[in-house]
């Protein structure tokens, strides 16, 4: 039997990352490019999605004809049976048709999910949320996502818009978000809001490691993972005002969902999960009912940066069915 391979993305506020995977769900082949330069400037987005699906194929070898289809995040609002992203905060793209793109460009089928509703769903299939029956995801990036998994099944709500818990509102007064809203979980808790709270204090004259990486934009994990260790007050602050807002959305959702399993990832939670696991859970009880508390699991991602990539897979395996 000749081998055939699915392409699956990751499209994020700051980087495009993509694998190719063969008949056994293995990567064969990865590449990650960023979305924005270092001006913080956004790039074509559709052109730099294009080469790297283009580079990855050049340079492992695989036969064009080989391929089954490709399968792709984004972080906003999808409509998903027409392949159209119709609002992201995080990058340029508004009614824009990915799905008619793409397949014009590769020939192929293409499919386009929300970002963190792949990645739970990455993880309900092959990771951490494996086993569990319905279990509510946080995903701390760029930007900030949710993901529900209810009853063994993907929820998206009414035309694939639902779970956008990124964007509950936990303070009217609060800081303005990309989304246009004031004070949601992402203005607090994402490398956004965390980047938004260093300028904000580096302004004021306060010293940090982080000043130099938020001038233009969000900071990436590294640095933020090297200030931390160094106990960086400003960078300490940002991480503590993030972890307690998440810790409120969470008693929240457990309050609501009443889940099996709590999940956090994200490329933040990749960088420094243990703690931001650790000053969560140390807040968490005090927003939620103890009773529903009790029967809850809280844990980070089991598959790292590659959350959404299997998610994607899943994407494309349930569609060729």
């Amino acid at each position: 039997m000749s081998e055939s391979y699915n392409i699956c993305l990751d499209v994020g506020g700051t980087k495009v990352l993509g694998a190719i995977f063969n008949e056994n769900r293995e990567i064969i082949y990865r590449l990650k490019k960023r979305s924005k330069g270092e001006d913080g400037a956004s790039s074509n987005i559709e052109e730099v999605i294009v080469s790297v699906v283009e580079e990855m194929i050049k340079e492992s070898g695989i036969k064009k004809s080989k391929i089954n289809a490709i399968a792709s995040c984004a972080p906003g609002v999808i409509d998903q049976d027409a392949g159209i992203v119709l609002f992201t905060p995080n990058l340029p793209m508004k009614d824009y048709d990915i799905k008619g793109a793409m397949e014009k460009r590769f020939g192929v089928p293409f499919y386009v999910g929300n970002d963190v509703n792949l990645g739970v769903l990455g993880e309900y299939k092959y990771g951490a949320a494996k086993g569990y029956k319905n279990v509510v995801g946080f995903f701390v990036g760029t930007g900030m996502g949710g993901g529900l998994i209810l009853n063994g099944s993907l929820f998206t709500g009414n035309k694939f818009k639902g779970a956008e818990y990124g964007h509950m509102i936990l303070d009217p007064e609060g800081p303005l978000c990309n989304c246009g809203q004031r004070g949601c979980l992402e203005a607090f808790s994402s490398k956004q809001g965390m980047s938004a709270y260093v300028r904000q204090q580096v302004a004021r004259g306060r010293k940090s490691m982080l000043a130099e990486h938020v001038q233009d934009g969000v900071f990436r994990s590294k640095p933020l993972k090297k200030a931390l260790a160094a106990g960086d007050e400003v960078a300490v602050e940002a991480v503590d005002r993030a972890c307690h807002w998440l810790a409120v959305a969470t008693g929240n959702m457990i309050n609501t969902i009443s889940p099996d399993l709590v999940l956090y990832g994200g490329g933040v939670i990749e960088a420094v999960g243990d703690i931001f696991l650790k000053k969560i859970l140390a807040e968490v009880d005090r927003y939620c009912m103890p009773q529903i508390r009790s029967t809850v699991d809280i844990k980070t991602a089991a598959l790292g940066d590659d959350s959404i990539l299997y998610g994607d897979l899943a994407l494309i395996e349930e569609n060729l069915k």
